[in-house]
């Protein structure tokens, strides 16, 4: 939050600053007050003690600082609650135990593109993120680009970000959600504008590489051993929805919510068993798979880009 990376965070980041500031100012002057208590002359003590010293610093002087900081923070931070112009690009994330759900919005508000635990936005223009929960209260913290705001069974919370420049900003869970909550993170990728519009159109063309032999079984097995019933892959026979969308998971920059590097070890040992790997989370453990048939789903889910 100290080294703010766009506008939203960058107000929070000075309102920090200033708070932080302010209380060493105060604990100056109460370690003052205190020394003057224990070791001062009979006169100070007594002043201290008076009622004149109790109204001004016990009283007025509190509600001089905090009104003070309170109009200025609300002035501070006016940009996050500034109207929604009704032309940001929107997004509808949404909290599950334990990962993100991402659609990414046409001007209808109906999701067009789908994706979990990472999120691309271009650089210079301001997103709007509508946050829900399936579930439980998560609470939604990338710290470079904005606040975080929780996300509330059966209602929306909006909320803005925005990146000045390209790069990938890590985000995590800020409200304690049960089990693997310190293990639910998620990813940022911030793009130039032109590279934002390619990205965007790649994502939206049909997936018609060959893959290879190995991969081809990959995908026999992939539907065969229960996985779509769980996971969606676009343009194919799996529609699951009560985990992450596949569609596009060989292009991630981790798995499992942010905890693993996304490589062909990680993913088949994801697969083949996810609970040694994040205790409590919903992904069943597929020891019965032997590892020729994880290599092959793997290189399946690879090619899914």
């Amino acid at each position: 939050m100290f080294d703010p990376a766009g506008p939203f965070a960058g107000s929070i980041a000075t309102l920090a600053w200033i708070l932080m500031g302010v209380a060493a100012v105060v604990m100056l002057v109460v370690a003052a007050a205190l020394w003057v208590a224990l070791f001062g002359t009979g006169n100070l003590r007594s002043k201290l003690g008076g009622k004149r010293t109790i109204w001004l610093g016990g009283i007025l002087f509190p509600m001089v600082v905090l009104t003070a900081l309170l109009v200025y923070g609300l002035s501070l931070t006016r940009n996050l609650t500034a109207p929604i112009r009704g032309d940001e690009m929107r997004v509808r994330l949404v909290g599950e135990m334990w990962w993100w759900r991402v659609a990414y919005l046409d001007r209808r508000r109906q999701p067009f593109m789908m994706d979990a635990n990472e999120l691309h936005i271009p650089t210079g223009r301001p997103v709007v993120l509508e946050l829900q929960s399936s579930d439980v209260v998560h609470s939604f913290w990338v710290p470079r680009l904005s606040g975080k705001l929780d996300m509330v069974p059966g209602r929306t919370n909006i909320m803005r970000i925005q990146a000045d420049q390209p790069g990938t900003f890590g985000g995590q869970c800020a409200e304690y959600c049960g089990g693997p909550h310190a293990l639910m993170g998620f990813v940022v990728i911030a793009h130039e504008p032109e590279a934002f519009a390619a990205w965007l159109r790649a994502r939206q063309e049909p997936q018609e590489a060959a893959i290879s032999p190995e991969a081809a079984r990959g995908a026999s097995l992939f539907m065969s051993t229960g996985c779509a019933a769980c996971h969606r892959i676009a343009g194919t026979g799996a529609n699951g929805l009560a985990g992450p969308d596949l569609s596009h998971i060989g292009s991630r920059r981790t798995l499992g919510a942010g905890i693993l590097p996304n490589n062909r070890g990680a993913l088949m040992g994801w697969i083949g068993n996810a609970q040694a790997l994040k205790p409590g989370n919903r992904m069943p453990p597929y020891t019965i798979l032997p590892g020729k048939d994880l290599q092959a789903i793997a290189a399946y889910l690879e090619t899914k880009r």
